[in-house]
Parts: C-alpha cells; sequence; structure tokens
C-alpha cells in the first residue's frame, strides 16, 4: 500500500462552514471575519501552487533555500501582498494584527519545514518587533531595506547559558559605554536564524546585575570584529548558535530605546509572539491528522479497516477535540491582544496548550501509521522532532505554568 499524500489536492476540504472534520470552519458558532478567511484561503492556495512543489523537491531535512530558490518565491509572495506581515502600515508592511498573524502562522506550518521555516521562508520582510521602537536613521538603515525586500534575516539574542525563561536576572552579557560607543563582552546561546542573517538586535546589561532596569538593546553587525558564532547541534535538523562576544564594539546610535529600556521593550512582543508560536503547531497538527485519517481508511489488517477499529477512532477523535481546543485558545488570546488587553496570562495559556496538545496529535499519527510514521516518507518524524522544541520555545511549558499559577495565587 503506497503511503498517503502528504498534502492534499488544492482546496480540498476547505469549505467555510460547520461541518465536522473542518480543520478551519469547526468553530462551533463562532468564525473568522471575512477579511482574514479570505486571507487565509490565499495562503492556503500560495501553499498548494508555489510551496509544495519546490518542497517536494527538496531534500528531507532542508532548513533553508539556496538564494536562487529563496528569492523568486519571496517576490511571488510580495505580489499577493503576503510579505511584511507584522510590520505597522505606517511603516510600510501589512499591519496584520495578532490574529491575523496566527491565521497566517497556522496555514504556512502545513509544509515540511513546518513552523520553524514557514512557506520555506517566503513570508518575510519582518525586522524584529523592538526595531518598531528604534531612532528614525536606526530604522532607516536596518529595518526598511528589509521591509523592502533588500536585506535579508535578522537575528535576536537574548538567552545566554545561565538561563533564558528569566532573562531580567540571566542576562550577564555586558554592555559598556566607551564615549561614542559601547563595548560588548559576553556569550548568547540558542540564537535562531544567525546563519544567513546580516545584522541582529542583542539584549545586554548596562547596569546591576539581576536590574531587568539595567537591560538594553542594540542593533549589531552580524560581521563585526570580535564577534565569533558557531552552531549547536539539535534533535532537530535546525541549529541555533552561540554567540561570543569579544569586545564588540557597537556604535551609541544603535542603541535601541534609551539604556535600561531593553527588557520592557522585548516584553512588549514576547508576549505577543507567543500567540503566533503557537499557531503553527496546531497548523502541523492538523496536517499530521489528515495525513493518519487517509491512512486509516485505506490500510487494513486482519481483514479490518484501522478506521473501523475503535481504538484508532478514539486517537483520531482526541486528537481533532485537542486541536480544536488549541485553536480557540490561540484565537482567543490573539483576538484580546488586537482589542489592546493585557493577554499575558491568555498567552501563556494558548502556548502552552497548543504546542504540548500538538505533540501529542503528532505521536498519536505516528502511531497510527505504524513504521511508515517514523520513516521518512513522510513529515511526521521531522514535526516530531521539532515539537519537541517547540514545548521549549518563547518560554518553556513549565514557566507558562507558573505564570498562570502566579496569577491566580497573588
Amino acid at each position: 500500500m503506497t503511503p498517503p499524500k502528504e498534502h492534499p489536492d488544492p482546496g480540498a476540504g476547505q469549505a467555510r462552514d460547520d461541518k465536522a472534520g473542518d480543520d478551519q470552519a469547526g468553530l462551533g458558532a463562532w468564525q473568522l471575519p471575512d477579511e482574514l478567511a479570505d486571507l487565509a484561503d490565499a495562503v492556503r492556495r500560495f501553499m498548494a501552487s508555489e510551496v509544495r512543489p519546490l518542497e517536494d523537491t527538496l531534500p528531507h531535512d532542508t532548513t533553508g533555500l539556496p538564494d536562487d530558490l529563496l528569492l523568486p518565491l519571496q517576490e511571488k509572495a510580495r505580489r499577493l501582498g503576503l510579505w511584511s506581515l507584522s510590520t505597522p502600515t505606517e511603516l510600510g508592511g501589512a499591519g496584520l494584527g495578532v490574529l491575523g498573524q496566527a491565521v497566517v502562522a497556522e496555514e504556512a506550518a502545513k509544509c515540511r519545514m513546518g513552523a520553524y521555516f514557514p512557506a520555506l521562508g517566503a513570508f518575510a520582510g519582518n525586522p524584529p518587533s523592538v526595531l518598531f521602537s528604534a531612532s528614525p536613521e536606526l530604522f532607516e538603515k536596518y529595518a526598511a531595506p528589509m521591509i523592502a525586500g533588500k536585506r535579508g534575516k535578522a537575528f535576536t539574542a537574548i538567552s545566554e547559558a545561565s538561563g533564558g525563561s528569566d532573562p531580567a536576572r540571566a542576562i550577564r552579557c555586558r554592555a559598556e559605554r566607551e564615549g561614542d560607543r559601547y563595548v560588548i563582552n559576553g556569550e548568547k546561546m540558542w540564537t535562531s536564524h544567525v546563519a544567513h542573517a546580516d545584522w541582529g538586535v542583542v539584549y545586554a546589561r548596562t547596569g546591576a546585575q539581576g536590574d531587568k532596569r539595567a537591560i538594553s538593546a542594540f542593533v549589531v553587525d552580524a560581521d563585526a570584529p570580535g564577534l565569533e558564532k558557531r552552531p549547536i547541534g539539535m534533535l532537530t535538523a535546525f541549529s541555533p548558535y552561540v554567540l561570543h562576544f569579544d569586545n564588540v564594539e557597537v556604535p551609541a546610535a544603535n542603541l535601541i530605546g534609551e539604556e535600561g529600556s531593553g527588557f520592557e521593550l522585548a516584553s512588549q512582543f514576547l508576549v505577543h509572539s507567543r500567540v503566533t508560536y503557537g499557531a503553527g503547531p496546531i497548523g502541523i497538527a492538523q496536517e499530521a491528522l489528515r495525513i493518519a485519517i487517509e491512512w486509516a481508511k485505506e490500510r487494513t489488517t486482519f481483514g479490518v479497516r484501522l478506521a473501523d477499529r475503535q481504538a484508532v477512532q478514539w486517537q483520531i477523535a482526541d486528537s481533532e477535540i485537542e486541536l480544536r481546543a488549541a485553536r480557540l485558545l490561540i484565537y482567543q488570546a490573539a483576538w484580546k491582544a488586537d482589542l489592546g488587553e493585557d493577554v499575558r496570562v491568555d498567552a501563556s495559556i494558548a502556548k502552552l496548550y497548543s504546542t504540548e496538545a500538538a505533540f501529542r496529535v503528532v505521536d498519536r499519527c505516528m502511531q497510527i501509521l505504524g513504521a511508515l510514521g517514523l520513516s521518512q516518507e513522510l513529515p511526521l518524524e521531522r514535526w516530531f522532532r521539532d515539537l519537541r522544541v517547540k514545548r521549549l520555545g518563547e518560554g518553556a511549558t513549565d514557566i507558562q505554568r507558573m505564570v498562570v499559577a502566579r496569577h491566580l495565587l497573588r
């Protein structure tokens, strides 16, 4: 028996009515606004027509595209308006709210590269959100070219070996003011997107250890003298980096906002990013469930279809239930964020539940598919590895539980 298709036919099973098994419309009485439903459709069509045919030509553990493949793909995305989605319109972007970003993140993750390289990197053009608080000169030099499609990725370096979940106390990398520049010394770990970055945002301590008001944010060029980069081998194909700063000089003009305001600036976007971060795993798990359902309908053992075995039916049912719950938690948190509400608790709940549920769903789907689910004939084993990391990224599950518990018990 041949493996199930990795992806459905374009448009198949995408009706907006509320029917069982529909991964977008199965939201009860609540539904997306028409403009966001149209956006989801546009991303879905782009994935079917542009991303998946290209992806099928790539090795299983591909983590990025060479420029000769990436740039044409990004140009197609730009022509469709699927570019610089989270950047405010007044700064040249599409100005999507958090709910719109979550919708795109879910649909764009339905590819083999999943939520770490959604849509193969086609939907780019978003500088780190902290740059929206930078001086006009700094924004024009670094962020504007990225929005215009003239510069590539940028990294954000917060975590260190001393810990990533409590940066207010853990950050030891220091930046000392010397005349018209800062000199940075120390080390960062688990920094993503370093390999192809032109520049990055680095958070360093400019005051007393342990004081969250003594952390500042700087733009640092990727080729700055004294900056050394080393990849860290991981469970996934994707490797974060260690960044070592040995007297790296940064112009004082590269300070973002006021000295000591780095933690406050980071907090503004870290909460919202947890919501969009949690949306990608839902898309991955929904696609895994579709593959498992297709397989269960076709596969027979001892003369009986898997789809007719109660053990398999219950795994499929539990998976659908968890994904609907996860999606609603993500959408609710995103909706409240767009209303300007404080969503620290909502974001923690949504991120925790979506990443944990997606991991359970993919695990069940691999069980249904048996040895095929473990093979590289399908993307499930890659998604399984990636989702294990997702349970740690943007604040580990235990940290999210701590946030919720503190809110309830204070």
